[in-house]
Order: structure tokens, then C-alpha cells, then sequence
């Protein structure tokens, strides 16, 4: 029998594959070179997707919760102011009546020397000097002493210079007469006290 010669091998005499050469069924084409990412899972998907919307309306959310709380703090501001307005109306109307409370009893004393005032005209004189001490005791006691002294040097935050007199045996700038006396003093002071005054050489 005659022998045929054997067939080289084909792989080893055909050589590398051209680049567009098709692979054979059921074998995987091979490319060298850096290996492939992956495509992105669904989950990473939907996160990249959700995420930056999120954060924006993490945001509107803050927003929303800040001008919520800036409204709120503007409502108790506004029921503060009233309430101190109401508050202090309250206040005021309670001093004047406690103020005119004190005067009450320096209108019944005038009252009752009117009443003698045809009996006896040194009895109504001396009533009525008597109303008037204890007036001014009220006004002290609210704060406002009484400034009608003479003899001491003119003050301008208690006294208001009405007329000046010249006489040689007074020290220039004593208070000479009291004209219409003052109460107060400071800043809680109603009138300074209208006097007369030695002239200044």
C-alpha cells in the first residue's frame, strides 16, 4: 500500500489570523489589549439617575423649613409688640389712677374749708394753707420735691430767671424771690422755679 505524506499542521503553517478574520463557531474572538469596564449595574444606573435630584430637593425641603420658621418667629414678634402695647397702656392707666387717687384727699380738704369759708375767713386761710402742704407732699411723694427756697445761688437746672434787681447788700446771683416755685429734679423735673435774681456787677 502506498503511504501518503503526512499533512503539516495547519495552525503552525498558516500563522496568526488576520485582524479581519472571523473566529470559527463556539470560540471567542481574542483582542489584546486593556481589559473592558463593565457595563453599570441597574441599581448604579438609578442611583446615578436619583441622586442629584435628591439632593435638590433635600434642599427645597431646608428652604421650605427655614421660611416656615422665619414666619413663625416674624408672628411671635408681631404678638410680643402688641402684647407689650397692651401691657404698657395697662401700666399707664394704673399710675394715673394711682395718681389721682393721691390727690383725692387734697380735693376733700378744699372742699371743706369752702364750706367754712363764710364762718371764719382766718379758719379758711389756714385750711387752705394746709391743702396746699399736703399737695405738695403728694408731689413729693411721687417724685417731684418742691424748689421755692430763697437766699441760695442761682441754679439753671432748677431755677428760670424772671427779673434781676439791683440792690448793693445782696451777693450778686441770689435768688431773691421765688415768683412760682418748681418740682422735679433732673430729668424727672415738671417746671424749674421762676425767681428773681440780684444783678451781677
Amino acid at each position: 500500500m502506498t503511504r501518503l505524506p503526512e499533512e503539516p499542521d495547519r495552525a503552525a503553517s498558516v500563522g496568526p489570523a488576520p485582524k479581519d478574520a472571523v473566529s470559527p463557531p463556539g470560540e471567542e474572538p481574542h483582542h489584546p489589549g486593556p481589559a473592558l469596564r463593565p457595563q453599570a449595574t441597574a441599581d448604579e444606573a438609578r442611583a446615578d439617575a436619583v441622586g442629584p435630584a435628591s439632593a435638590a430637593d433635600e434642599h427645597a425641603a431646608a428652604v421650605r423649613e427655614l421660611e416656615d420658621r422665619w414666619r413663625r418667629a416674624l408672628a411671635d414678634l408681631d404678638n410680643l409688640r402688641k402684647r407689650h402695647a397692651r401691657e404698657l397702656e395697662r401700666e399707664r392707666m394704673v399710675e394715673r389712677s394711682r395718681t389721682a387717687a393721691a390727690f383725692l384727699p387734697v380735693l376733700d380738704n378744699l372742699e371743706l374749708a369752702l364750706s367754712h369759708a363764710d364762718a371764719d375767713s382766718g379758719a379758711v386761710v389756714e385750711g387752705v394753707r394746709a391743702v396746699r402742704d399736703q399737695a405738695v407732699g403728694v408731689l413729693e411723694q411721687l417724685g417731684y420735691p418742691r424748689h421755692a427756697e430763697t437766699g441760695v445761688a442761682f441754679d439753671p437746672a432748677h431755677h428760670e430767671v424772671v427779673s434781676v434787681v439791683d440792690d448793693p447788700d445782696i451777693e450778686p446771683g441770689t435768688v431773691v424771690q421765688v415768683l412760682r416755685p418748681g418740682y422735679g429734679d433732673g430729668d424727672r423735673q415738671l417746671r424749674p422755679a421762676s425767681v428773681t435774681v440780684a444783678k451781677r456787677e
